[in-house]
């Protein structure tokens, strides 16, 4: 057998391990429906003692036979109700899995008592003092649920931690919405108990007709009005503590129109036709997707509802739709101008616009609603002081009609959140719709970088012919991808993102999980898409933060003539079996024990150098600076031999579609010029490139097209020289026949 095939059949064996450890994992699937159906309470309250979560209690009464929530008790007396997160709030953390949290809500809707009781965060939370977590959850303390609900969900301040900001938005989203949904169902604070049987609804009749005329409209409440005078903007600031904000009243007379505000619903068929102009009308129903609604602001004074710092692509941040728990701002995409007001007696209002109302953001056009303006002052440089003031709306009787609900039958399961429900899939979809809305300069910067590195490869050709032009495009990219994707953007991939794809698989999948953090999404979007064109390559060789930290501290080492170790064919093929090792190792803990495999995986460097930028404890900085220093004189040391997350990418990697790196037949026999200069030893001696080794720098591509080190080339050369002045070119001692 010879040495190539060889190495193709250890290959192929690694394939089958991988793909036979996939069927375990399949044939371990767990019925994730029969576990569900025991309330998480249920199993963590034998667990926590009262007094820790809820001063001066000493102990829990039974749980609820309607929904998981028991009584926190202290000397027999009811002083608060306990309940864990996870029972009324689906949204998985990084990890793909819930963060279990326990909290304790008063009768008066307040929290008292938060603890957290089980996370699988660690590739965000180890390395992070627990101190920052517990002060997060603590943090919660003292939040009134029902100011909460009147808010929108945004009255409490969110303190976002570095390294871990995914998490932190899972766990204010898990702690407030299960919180409204216990002190609605139990009726604390004056919230609206929930009954398990649902009288009649009303829904929008698409068949009423609105009237012709403005001041009907007006009068009937299809259009609602908020006016504001200059003497009333100055009289509420006043009021405010701050007495900065009284001593810099608004000028002019005080009857003089501070903000003349109107509102209505477009979307209702008949209004909309009323209102707006026959043309912006259709282009309104045109704009709107099936279940988005449309809300016509327009005003006229002083004051601008869309304010002065609106810019294109940005967020109107002067109002905002409240209804319920539900809350919408409205950013330029949501955003179309109107031309006019059709309605007849309109006044001139200088501002019209429409804002949309996505369907998936649990707005229910038959119940009332506010418009929510944000009034600023200036008070300092750059010091402001705000107030807010409420414009109503609700649908006229004669818009809606009622619709008989059906009864529940299951009065026990109807509070309990399924993954399933509707109201649910709505509440995960736009957490992490808010994510990605608040991540659109690093989403395009990345789509940008994404973009240029797949027109780099497929023309190599003409980028390759050019040494100087390719060292510097990558040592540049390289930068980008160090600087901008990892210690600004945190947007290190990590073999754990593998194992939680596992573990979802296992316990049943969703998008929401991985779609939580938009960057590490697209990449390894991008990195199955490239495994079919280019293999591994493209991955570890340019978009992985720490493999550009090892090329470019290994190029400045270069600079100050560090010398190079070039190990021995034979220990570096040898080698090379570490990291698969590694990885089958870390998989087969992972089926076993996904959070025991999470912290093997810290055999990672990435976290110490990338996500937390070395501020961690002195075993993982000698660990990282170790590898480091390694790579000085190895370069990419750890990507060759140790890394789990390159295996991982390269057992796939003979899937490619495609053979991008160009070869002469000369190549390994009898010339070694591309191997002997290859970064990462990734080219056999006999000529062939292994793609499982391969970075794709495009060092060989160069060196196929150079006039001065390709000997190939150089042959060809002296033969067009030969060929114009009629002379057979000298064979030097040695070189290749031709």
């Amino acid at each position: 057998m010879t040495q190539t095939s060889v190495r193709l059949s250890w290959s192929a064996t690694l394939t089958r391990l991988f793909a036979g450890l996939l069927v375990i994992l399949c044939l371990g699937t767990v019925d994730a429906a029969a576990q569900a159906a025991t309330s998480h309470l249920s199993r963590f309250l034998p667990k926590v003692d009262a007094s820790s979560l809820f001063e001066g209690a000493d102990s829990f009464g039974p749980i609820d036979p309607r929904l998981p929530v028991a009584p926190v008790l202290s000397g027999g007396k009811t002083v608060a109700y306990a309940f864990i997160t996870s029972d009324f709030a689906g949204t998985t953390g990084y990890s793909g899995k819930p963060i279990h949290i326990m909290v304790a809500i008063g009768t008066d809707a307040v929290l008292k008592g938060v603890k957290l009781l089980k996370h699988s965060e660690p590739i965000v939370l180890v390395g992070i003092p627990e101190a920052k977590i517990v002060a997060l959850i603590d943090g919660y303390k003292g939040v009134d649920i029902a100011q909460e609900v009147a808010s929108g969900g945004e009255s409490h301040d969110l303190n976002i931690i570095s390294g871990a900001t995914v998490t932190v938005m899972v766990i204010d989203d898990s702690v407030i919405r299960s919180s409204i949904k216990v002190a609605r169902g139990l009726g604390l604070g004056g919230l609206a108990e929930e009954s398990m049987a649902s009288g009649p609804k009303a829904e929008i009749n698409p068949e009423a007709v609105a009237a012709d005329d403005w001041l009907t409209q007006v009068g009937d409440g299809t259009v609602r009005r908020l006016s504001l005078d200059v003497g009333q903007i100055n009289s509420a600031f006043a009021e405010l503590p701050d007495q900065r904000a009284a001593e810099r009243p608004e000028p002019g007379a005080a009857e003089e129109v501070f903000i003349d505000l109107y509102a209505s619903l477009a979307s209702i068929p008949s209004i909309g036709e009323k209102l707006l102009e026959p043309g912006d009308y259709t282009n309104m129903q045109d704009w709107l997707k099936p279940g988005d609604q449309a809300i016509l602001v327009a005003g006229r004074g002083r004051y601008s509802f869309k304010g002065s710092g609106y810019v294109r692509g940005g967020i109107f941040d002067r109002i905002q739709l409240i209804q319920g728990d539900v809350s919408v701002r409205f950013r330029d995409k949501d955003h179309m101008r109107v031309g006019g007001i059709a309605a007849e007696g309109a006044p001139d209002l200088s501002e019209r616009e429409l804002f949309r109302i996505p369907a998936d953001s649990g707005f229910n056009p038959a119940e009332p609603f506010r418009l929510q303006l944000l009034v600023q002052r200036n008070v300092g440089a750059i010091e402001k002081l705000f107030l807010t003031f409420d414009l109503g709306w609700q649908p006229p009787a004669r818009f809606l009609k009622v619709v008989p609900a059906a009864v529940s039958t299951d009065m026990a399961a109807a509070p309990l959140m399924a993954d399933g429900d509707e109201a649910e899939a709505a509440a995960k979809a736009q957490l992490w719709k808010r994510i990605w809305q608040d991540k659109t300069f690093e989403i395009s910067a990345v789509a940008i970088m994404l973009a240029v590195l797949t027109a780099a490869f497929f023309f190599q050709g003409f980028l390759t012919r050019s040494a100087t032009l390719t060292l510097w495009f990558r040592m540049g990219y390289l930068t980008l991808t160090l600087v901008f994707l990892g210690w600004f953007a945190n947007a290190q991939l990590s073999v754990v993102n593998l194992f939680a794809l596992a573990a979802s698989l296992k316990s049943g999948f969703t998008w929401e999980a991985f779609l939580l953090d938009p960057l590490t999404f697209i990449l390894w979007f991008s990195v199955a898409a490239a495994l079919i064109f280019w293999g591994r390559g493209a991955y570890c060789g340019w978009l992985c933060p720490f493999g550009a930290l090892q090329e470019l501290t290994n190029r400045i080492a270069r600079v100050f003539r560090v010398p190079q170790i070039t190990l021995p064919w034979g220990l570096h093929e040898r080698l090379w079996a570490v990291k698969y090792i590694i990885f089958l190792g870390l998989f087969g803990v992972s089926l076993a024990s996904i959070e025991q495999a999470e912290h093997l995986a810290e055999i990672e460097p990435f976290k110490t150098a990338i996500i937390l930028k070395f501020a961690r404890a002195w075993p993982f900085l000698l660990y990282v600076g170790t590898l480091l220093v390694i790579g000085l004189f190895v370069e990419r040391f750890y990507c060759r031999y140790l890394c789990p997350l390159g295996a991982a990418l390269a057992i796939p990697a003979r899937i490619r579609m495609f053979d991008w790196l160009k070869r002469y037949h000369e190549c390994g026999n009898p010339c070694h010029t591309c191997a002997n200069d290859c970064p990462v030893q990734a080219i056999h001696p006999t000529g062939e490139i292994n793609p499982n080794e391969c970075v794709n720098c495009m060092n060989c591509q160069v060196l196929y097209q150079s006039k001065t080190r390709c000997p190939v080339v150089m042959r060809k050369l002296k033969r067009r020289a030969a060929a114009g002045t009629g002379e057979r070119p000298a064979q030097p001692a040695g070189s290749m026949p031709s």
